[in-house]
């Protein structure tokens, strides 16, 4: 009985994101209601509410869904001697596409990131998860001799994800359009923080 119901309640949480991503990307972040998404996902606006607090909720929602997908995909794809450069641009990369194929989410993963209105607290966490991920990326680069061992973490870490958002911003504001050149740019961007700090 629990099995079915724990079904349940998934596929209505799967059905409100859904409605999200729909009704996002048709109306907009600001103009979509709560009411909206609950006829859309066919369920009550009380049942919206019962998953979620607010929309911001709704988002950072979708947002950890797409994080968990980059880091499963990163995980195929890495090995242990990839290079640092390669690793920390491969995560990047296949979250830029993750968030951009949304171009809404994107611009409000963005925005909520940098400045966040609601849920700062989930918001921190999303973030925190990145950090992690540099963390255990960069720990491997120092094992390796890449990197120099008395370098903090969590620092260099921060730097890289800055340098990523930074580039996303690049590609809302149009300095950078296309996949060839964000991922042009970014390297760039990457490898002279690298070569920065390097043995």
């Amino acid at each position: 009985m629990a099995g079915k119901r724990e079904q349940k309640k998934a596929k209505t949480k799967k059905a409100i994101l859904d409605a999200a991503v729909t009704l996002f990307s048709q109306k907009g972040y600001e103009e979509t209601s709560i009411q909206d998404l609950a006829t859309k996902a066919g369920i009550g606006k009380s049942t919206v509410y019962t998953y979620f607090k607010a929309k911001e909720e709704i988002f950072l929602a979708f947002c950890e869904e797409e994080l968990d997908f980059s880091f499963a995909t990163l995980k195929k794809q890495m090995s242990p001697d990839m290079p640092l450069l390669e690793e920390i641009l491969r995560l990047f990369m296949i979250q830029f596409q993750s968030v951009t194929n949304n171009r809404e989410f994107g611009r409000i993963m963005l925005r909520e990131t940098c400045f966040p209105k609601q849920v700062i607290s989930k918001a921190q966490e999303t973030d925190r998860r990145y950090l992690d991920a540099l963390d255990e990326i960069l720990s491997r680069a120092k094992e390796r001799g890449e990197i120099r061992e008395d370098l903090d973490n969590f620092f260099l870490s921060a730097h890289f994800y800055m340098l990523y958002l930074g580039t996303l911003s690049g590609y809302y504001t149009g300095y950078v359009t296309t996949l060839k050149e964000v991922e042009s740019g970014l390297r760039i961007l990457l490898q002279q923080v690298i070569r920065g700090v390097a043995k």
